[in-house]
């Protein structure tokens, strides 16, 4: 029986069944499972908050693209305005402009007719006086007192005649 006690491997044996005795007498196999487990709840933690700002982002994401269909369709909104009131704007500025035309057109036609009128009394004027000059000298060779005279008399003998 001196033989086994000289065999290693029965050594070995003794050895590898005291760690084993003394590792589960000092609860090591509990730990490494509480150990274990601790660390699939924390894995498991992170796995869910992951998890949940997965879900989170993809929210805000749907978010964004909302919004940013919604500013698109707003802006698009606001140029269609623009672009309405542009035309609105042009189609007034064209009115603006032709009445402006009109009323100077006409305050042109009626600058235009004032000159015509003074002018025509300018030239009626000047065609009184020439005429009256005319006149002047022409009574004035043809006319002697007698003339005169005898006209005035026939001009009063019809005034009695015209007035009654």
């Amino acid at each position: 029986m001196t033989g086994i006690f000289e065999d290693p491997t029965f050594w070995v044996a003794v050895g590898t069944g005291l760690f084993v005795i003394l590792i589960v007498y000092l609860k090591v196999p509990g730990m490494v499972a509480k150990m274990l487990d601790e660390r699939a709840a924390g894995i498991k933690s992170e796995l869910d908050e992951a998890k949940r700002l997965r879900e989170e982002a993809e929210a805000l994401l749907k978010q964004y693209r909302a919004k940013t269909a919604g500013a698109q369709q707003e802006a698009q909104a606001i140029v269609d305005a623009a672009k309405a009131s542009a035309e609105r704007m042009a189609a007034d500025a064209r009115t603006q402009l032709q009445l402006q035309i009109e009323r100077r057109a006409k305050m042109a036609e009626q600058k235009i007719a004032q000159a015509e009128a003074e002018a025509i009394a300018e030239v009626r004027a000047v065609a009184t006086t020439v005429a009256g000059r005319a006149a002047a000298a022409v009574i004035g060779q043809h006319m002697t007192d007698a003339k005169g005279n005898e006209l005035i008399d026939g001009a009063i003998r019809d005034l009695g005649a015209k007035l009654h």
